[in-house]
């Protein structure tokens, strides 16, 4: 066992813990940034002043009537930036463009002394406007040849090769929907300013450090007069890894330009407007399969809707390529990747980060092509999984470690829901009830953990021991209600071998660790858990030694376990508040910063081949689903998960989120359906689901009534720290199971062996197509396959999915 991996006596990690700020969170007391308003003085609110068209050149702003509003203080333009007027990382994002890109862009901020005089200033700013064509949906970005960014292509084997040594051939698209981040907390920052002029900001960001880039050079400034701190956030999923640098620049401009505190928080309108989403796809594919089942080869291009800025969809299309296989072993493969240019919000980075993406394509094809190949989808998809010992790569190059774990999980799942008795009492039901059917589907994920730019793979922590044995810990991860600090806590209490509430953990801030990277990529506790354990150690050797010299005992003999040092087979004793301050009185130093970098990555994104990924995390989902035939409506019946988290640092965390993350995922891929303004009247591109209201959002109706989840156990994970797993993305994927199931349960109401296409989000509505899809498929169904078994099956796309994500399949 490797060192990083190995857990002492009597480890805090490991114990079910509730999250660290639990208490608060239901009491109402957690702080979160806009709550620091109310704690601060002379404080000026900014309102943005957005333009509703979807794309054209800005001919003239005139800010005077603005000021005229009683309580206007100044309205924020391009002429008051001292630096780079520019958000982005990529700069292509103008803090205040010149030219409108996507319905409700923000051309100029406005501060007033309440926020009712912004968002009358605001109201009163007039902007004149060259109208420009726009490109509204993905389709309508692919026929204009629309694209911004790199094209990376992914190649394996010999595709020809495989698509000659074929027996079935299948061709088919897939088009799926945005997802609205939705965090409780929209976005908000608090910037201030000292007297030496320099500027502190609390925003909800997941990066803090490219927060005070950003922030720095649209000031002008070096980094080291810009303070960032994130106390917490009321939600993240990727939305604030790069969207908050922008709106944190804006309040920072803003107070350094007239000395007072400057708040800016968007209302859930603004915020559901004015940020991006999950990339939506469209993916064009070819497969084969030999007379087996087993795929032969895979031809695909994955097209992601970027929007009007690059933002991160480059590396999102990277990770939707690196994911493509999911568990399948695809022997030849060549999968292409662009980015769309759009006029809508420019989308980013969510749970998965184009992972997802990837994955679905695979899964669909799985379930659509299981009926043309005569086979169930169950065993299909066990036909095609990576072995263990077999020598088998990703399409990228990469060794597929812990291979046997696939098969693994998958065999608990089945075990612990019985799914073959369950199997036939589903079609007994099926066969007594012609207007409802059930339907019961496997799957699984495999998901790469690490960051594709591996640059990004380092975590930093600074851990502080006072007199009184007391422990502070800062570390560079960021708190999205996820519970890494609950999980840093208990990494400190473990390498210090202290009791868990000797220690207290900081907000995060760039002026005690700086450099950190995005808490992302499933990443946060991998690298800044390394980070804090390095630093404890540093401050735990120190300490030995001092305690040898009092105990009479070599350094290594000594054992610090529940807050006291002892020698390994005698009675002496020193506690730690005694070891501590002696320590203090020999002028040992008690801090240290720790530092980790994940070791034995590397990736040529030309080439596209490598090893991006420490490990890869393992799961598997079974879920039981009804469905009423005259409407489409459908219920979760029962949702059986095993997942692989290692050997997990916080077990009661660990499970929250696998159920959180199967349940987002379930709300992108069945309910949550972003619509946009597509005609061509004065409205063009406005998003026209922005509320809650006309945004449907999973809820506790659409929980399973049985939810059960098993984490694997003997899992420890080799190389990372104390054997435990990444665990905040990876689960959405298991709610593809939920998505098939639907697949299958609309297929039940149709002769034997139909395959049904599904629209994504598989939406009432789309279940209800789906269904009479499968009812006429009979008289529909020709024999023009290309090879044996095959057959044409085509989706009423204009009908199944108004909002523009459909399907077809080729045989």
């Amino acid at each position: 066992m490797s060192l990083l991996s190995q857990r002492p006596e009597k480890p805090v990690v490991g114990l079910p813990m509730p999250h660290e700020s639990a208490h608060l969170h239901v009491t109402g007391t957690a702080l979160y940034t806009d709550d620091l308003v109310h704690r601060t003085k002379d404080v000026l609110h900014a309102y943005p002043v957005q333009v509703m068209k979807a794309h054209g050149r800005i001919t003239a702003l005139r800010t005077g009537p603005a000021l005229a509003v009683p309580g206007v203080v100044r309205v924020l333009t391009a002429a008051d930036v001292p630096g780079v007027n520019d958000a982005g990382m990529k700069h292509d994002e103008p803090l205040f463009p010149d030219e409108v890109m996507f319905h409700g862009h923000a051309v100029a901020w406005v501060l007033g002394e309440t926020l009712e005089a912004a968002r009358l200033g605001a109201a009163a700013v007039e902007v004149e406007l060259d109208e420009l064509p726009s490109l509204i949906t993905l389709q309508d970005a692919i026929a204009a040849d629309s694209f911004h960014g790199a094209r990376p292509t992914m190649v394996a084997g010999d595709v020809d090769a495989g698509f000659a040594d074929s027996a079935h051939v299948f061709t088919g698209e897939l088009r799926f929907s945005d997802q609205e981040h939705f965090y409780l907390e929209t976005h908000a920052a608090l910037a201030l300013v000292d007297e030496a002029g320099q500027v502190f900001v609390q925003s909800s960001t997941q990066h803090p450090s490219e927060t005070q880039e950003i922030v720095a050079h649209v000031l002008g400034l070096p980094s080291h007069e810009v303070t960032v701190q994130c106390l917490r956030m009321g939600g993240g999923f990727g939305g604030k890894e790069m969207q908050p640098h922008g709106f944190a620049a804006v309040a920072a401009l803003g107070a350094r330009l007239t000395g007072r505190p400057v708040r800016l928080r968007l209302n859930r309108t603004q915020d559901i407007t004015m940020s991006g989403k999950r990339h939506g796809f469209h993916a064009a594919w070819k497969i084969g399969f030999d007379a087996e089942g087993r795929i032969q080869a895979l031809d695909a291009t994955l097209t992601a809707d970027g929007g009007w800025s690059l933002d991160l969809s480059e590396p999102v299309v990277a990770r939707a390529l690196c994911h493509v296989d999911n568990t399948y072993w695809i022997p030849n493969a060549r999968v292409t990747g662009r980015v769309a240019r759009t006029n809508k919000v420019s989308n980013t980075a969510f749970r998965g980060f184009g992972g997802p993406q990837g994955m679905l394509v695979i899964e669909d094809i799985m379930g659509r092509c299981a009926p043309l190949l005569g086979l169930d989808p169950t065993e299909l998809r066990e036909r095609n999984f990576y072995r263990p010992g077999q020598g088998q790569t990703t399409p990228y190059g990469q060794p597929v470690t812990q291979a046997e774990r696939i098969a693994t999980v998958w065999r608990k799942v089945k075990d612990d829901a019985g799914i073959d008795g369950r199997r036939r009492e589903i079609a007994a039901f099926n066969a007594a009830h012609p207007h409802t059917k059930r339907a019961l589907a496997l799957t699984g994920i495999k998901f790469g953990i690490s960051f594709n730019l591996t640059a990004f793979n380092q975590g930093g922590a600074l851990v502080l021991v006072y007199k009184d044995g007391s422990v502070l810990i800062n570390h560079g991860g960021t708190e999205m209600g996820q519970g890494l600090h609950t999980k840093m806590l208990q990494v400190a209490a473990t390498t210090l071998g202290i009791p868990l509430h000797r220690v207290r953990l900081a907000p995060t801030r760039t002026d005690k660790v700086p450099n950190t990277s995005a808490t992302a990529a499933s990443s946060g506790a991998d690298l800044n858990g390394a980070a804090v354990r390095n630093a404890c150690e540093q401050i735990r050797t120190r300490l030995l030694d001092v305690a040898a010299t009092r105990l009479g005992v070599p350094a290594g003999d000594v054992r610090v376990v529940d807050g006291v040092a002892r020698a390994l087979g005698g009675d002496a004793e020193l506690a730690w508040d005694d070891l501590v301050r002696t320590a203090y009185l020999q002028r040992v130093q008690l801090s240290a910063a720790g530092f980790y970098r994940t070791e034995g990555l590397h990736w040529d994104a030309r080439a596209f081949q490598g090893s991006p990924f420490k490990y890869f995390s393992y799961g598997a989902a079974a879920t039981e689903v009804e469905v009423d035939g005259f409407t489409g409506a459908y219920r979760i019946r029962r949702v059986d998960i095993v997942h692989d988290v290692g050997d997990s640092l916080s077990p009661m965390i660990d499970i929250g989120q696998v159920e959180g993350g199967f349940v987002q995922g379930a709300g992108w891929l069945t309910l949550e359906d972003l619509r946009w303004d597509t005609g061509d009247g004065p409205h063009r591109g406005r998003l026209l689901t922005q509320a809650a209201s006309t945004y449907k959002l999973p809820s506790f109706s659409e929980m399973p009534e049985e939810f059960h989840v098993t984490l694997l156990e003997n899992a420890t994970e080799e190389g990372a720290v104390y054997g435990s797993k990444a665990v905040g993305e990876p689960p959405l994927m298991l709610a593809f199971s939920v998505r098939e199931a639907l697949r299958e349960a609309a297929a039940a109401f149709g002769p034997a062996g139909v395959s049904v296409e599904l629209a994504s989000p598989a939406t009432p509505e789309a279940v209800y197509w789906a269904i009479e899809t499968a009812r006429t498929a009979g008289a529909t169904r020709t024999d023009e396959g290309a090879g044996p078994g095959g057959g044409r099956t085509r989706a009423r796309d204009g009908i199944a999915n108004p909002a523009g994500a459909g399907a077809s399949v080729r045989a």
